[in-house]
């Protein structure tokens, strides 16, 4: 059978050879469309059992190309780049590779904190973490690293998630908390992990920001539709102290950068998951799932219904 990986951002050379060794060693044939667009995948994915892709759009017109695709996995954790429900009706199951890219996101949080508190080491004085609370928002794989990472730090760390038992936060050395008013209003710091979902866009608005402390800092390495950008840009100017930085840039964010360049801060493109490590860890288990999937059903991290 044939296993098409298209990526509009490539995998790694390493990554790439890994997945063909994975997809041809398990008796398939991979098909890659590296830098495509969306209409390279409907072409190439017309004959595919199997498809891998990170951020690439997944929608209704290219699962009608693919009348023999059974699974798709997306090389990551969010998924929102897939539609679901139309994959269900397809018949087609779809998965992620939850904690793979963890790590990377997770130092890329810190990556940018330290910059926005230096000041972007423009020579003036900054502020340190040592000693600062931070709150994080969903306390999945990401969360845990970078609760992890804060500690090194010396921060005082609380987080919020409802799936996630008391005991086990506070076993990670981590304070739990209950609501999201708790959450924000305790802290100096947020870190967003949570997914993009019906409950969960447009979430994050100018009541809930505007209940940091003093000097709060958002910070959003998950997804860009979480944030009511209305709201956020409602926020940072009636608070001249707030200050936003992300990973997903906003619509808005030329406008941002325009208006208060010193007070907010964007990656040129979605850099979360754009090391070496995570590339390989997370292409090589996308492919090990396909394969398992193909030969006895695999479905561990199956996200639609």
């Amino acid at each position: 059978m044939k296993i098409l990986v298209a990526t509009e951002k490539p995998f790694a050379p390493v990554a790439v050879k890994g997945i063909k060794e994975v997809i041809e060693g398990a008796g398939h044939e991979l098909v890659l469309v590296e830098k495509g667009t969306k209409a390279d995948m409907i072409a190439a994915v017309k004959d595919c059992a199997g498809l891998i892709v990170r951020s690439d759009k997944v929608d209704k017109e290219v699962m009608d190309a693919a009348p023999e695709l059974k699974v798709v996995v997306r090389a990551g954790a969010g998924y929102d780049n897939i539609d679901l429900a139309e994959a269900t009706a397809h018949g087609i199951c779809v998965m992620n590779t939850p904690g793979q890219n963890s790590n990377a996101v997770a130092e890329l949080v810190f990556g940018m904190l330290v910059t926005l508190v230096r000041n972007r080491y423009n020579g003036t004085s900054g502020t340190e973490l040592k000693g600062k609370t931070l709150g994080i928002h969903a306390f999945g794989q990401v969360g845990r690293n970078v609760a992890r990472i804060a500690e090194g730090f010396g921060m005082s760390v609380s987080a919020l998630d409802p799936w996630v038992k008391d005991e086990d936060m506070i076993a990670a050395g981590v304070k739990p908390v209950h609501s999201v008013e708790e959450l924000y209003s305790n802290n100096q710091y947020v870190s967003l992990h949570i997914p993009a979902t019906s409950e969960t866009r447009g979430s994050v608005n100018q009541a809930l920001i505007e209940l940091l402390p003093k000097n709060g800092v958002l910070i959003n390495t998950a997804r860009k539709e979480v944030i009511d950008e209305a709201g956020l840009k409602a926020a940072l100017e009636s608070r001249a102290d707030l200050r936003y930085v992300a990973d997903v840039k906003p619509d808005i964010a030329d406008e941002l950068v325009a208006a208060m360049p010193e007070r907010v801060l964007f990656t040129p493109k979605k850099m979360g998951a754009q090391t070496a490590e995570a590339n390989i860890n997370a292409g090589l288990a996308a492919a090990r799932q396909v394969v398992e999937h193909l030969a006895n059903g695999f479905n561990r991290f199956q996200v639609n219904k």
